[in-house]
């Protein structure tokens, strides 16, 4: 079966006036359609830039990367995006932060302007999902920080993207919030039944949420080791405290605690 996400041998390198920057040096990884993998590793490794180029946002300098079968070459439009920072525009409502990628890319520009009503109302649905029912016609700064984080969301998830990019979107929230995001987007991901791809530090988070967690080594990043997360489904915060999901935790904090030493 092939790969819905299939980067192969890739090497990146970033070039800046003085000297060039070796982000990715060989790095190979697969995710199966439908999936949900997390990808793991010390800081600077190229987590973030491994993301980068499966979206089309960079280029390699070699190797290839294939997305639904199609050779990568640019923007990746079947994808969305959410990052650390919800980055919602604050004069905009909560709801038009959400329709934002179908007012601005095409060919969803177009399906937006014959139908906005329709569009409207699945963006309704949508933060009713996450919690949000009736915080359409507020603004971002009249939110919290995790409600923020749950309009980023569906504003990832309203064009119905077929593959979702998550690059540390939990990681300037309290525990307790963080959590209770662990929840949604599992909620999320079980009901619609997208492929992820999950950037974080949190080696809980990665456990909690994924399938498969990719571990990369220091820089030049590459995958060191890919473990199956062989914890049943559907989990709730409990299995947090279960002796199986606390030993891949200490696994991948000693790989992990390896590449840092490497």
């Amino acid at each position: 079966m092939s790969a819905f996400v299939d980067v192969y041998n890739v090497t990146l390198n970033y070039e800046d006036k003085s000297r060039g920057v070796l982000a990715l040096r060989e790095t190979s990884l697969k995710v199966q359609r439908g999936e949900f993998a997390a990808v793991v590793g010390p800081s600077g490794c190229g987590k973030s830039s491994l993301l980068k180029l499966v979206t089309g946002l960079v280029s390699p300098n070699s190797g290839e990367i294939v997305v639904f079968g199609d050779k990568v070459r640019g923007p990746v439009k079947i994808a969305g995006m959410a990052f650390q920072n919800p980055n919602l525009l604050p004069w905009r409502s909560v709801i038009d932060n959400v329709l934002l990628p179908l007012e601005i890319v095409e060919p969803h520009r177009r399906r937006f302007r014959q139908n906005k009503a329709g569009f409207r109302a699945e963006a309704a649905a949508l933060l009713a999902s996450v919690g949000l029912d009736g915080f359409g016609e507020r603004y971002p700064w009249e939110l919290s920080g995790g409600m923020q984080q749950r309009v980023s969301l569906c504003r990832a998830l309203i064009h119905q993207p077929a593959l979702l990019m998550l690059d540390e979107p939990f990681a300037s929230l309290d525990t307790f919030t963080r959590e209770e995001l662990w929840c949604v987007l599992r909620d999320l991901w079980q009901r619609i039944g997208f492929t992820v791809i999950l950037v974080t530090h949190d080696q809980q988070e990665a456990t909690f949420l994924a399938d498969t967690i990719h571990v990369m080594c220091a820089r030049p990043g590459r995958i060191a080791l890919s473990r199956l997360v062989d914890l049943p489904r559907p989990r709730d915060l409990d299995i947090c405290f279960d002796p199986r999901f606390v030993k891949i935790v200490h696994e991948l904090r000693t790989k992990i605690a390896e590449m840092r030493r490497a």
